[in-house]
């Protein structure tokens, strides 16, 4: 019982979009970039946080901050997802005490994810605030977590999965539905 694919959901062109539209949201909520870092949680938020970077140092013509969050020693279902987990030391060449952290994943499911990135991260240090950016909100929530930026709303049923594929890591562009097969 395999998943199979049922549909693109956004190519290349929206990702991109979605992004530049965070980007935008972002700045103009912080009113700049001041004090603002990024950091992306593996695997699929790291690439996703590069680009918002690079679309923050477009639009306002400076860079930004930028780490990578491993979360695997957070999880709370660590077991049910593998054996041997393949552990990545984070990389904050920062600190995040008393900055606006900005927090990016792929997929915001059921919230575990990020409860376990607020977690590390407030092991690193006392953040102002933290904000969450996300490609794909598919819904399910089992945590009280919202994100304050979202590319797009993609309701799912249980039966369904998002796939966000990242060419930095996938060799292409592109998020899809996939459903669980007979």
């Amino acid at each position: 019982m395999g998943l199979v694919e049922k549909s693109t959901l956004m190519d290349e062109a929206a990702i991109s979009r979605a992004l530049v539209r965070i980007a935008h949201e972002v700045v103009e909520r912080n009113k700049g970039l001041d004090r603002l870092v990024v950091v992306g949680i593996r695997t699929r938020g790291v690439p996703l946080a590069k680009r918002l970077v690079e679309c923050f140092e477009a639009i306002e013509g400076r860079k930004v901050p930028f780490g990578s969050l491993d979360i695997s020693h957070y999880r709370d279902d660590l077991s049910a997802i593998t054996e041997r987990p393949k552990v990545v030391a984070s990389k904050l060449d920062f600190t995040v005490d008393a900055r606006k952290v900005l927090l990016v994943d792929d997929v915001l499911f059921t919230g575990r994810t990020v409860r376990a990135a607020l977690d590390a991260l407030t092991d690193m240090g006392r953040p102002s605030s933290v904000q969450l950016a996300v490609l794909v909100d598919r819904g399910h929530r089992e945590l009280p977590i919202r994100p304050d930026y979202v590319g797009k709303n993609l309701p799912t049923s249980v039966r369904e999965h998002i796939k966000v594929r990242l060419a930095e890591i996938d060799g292409e562009d592109r998020v899809v539905l996939l459903e669980k097969g007979p």
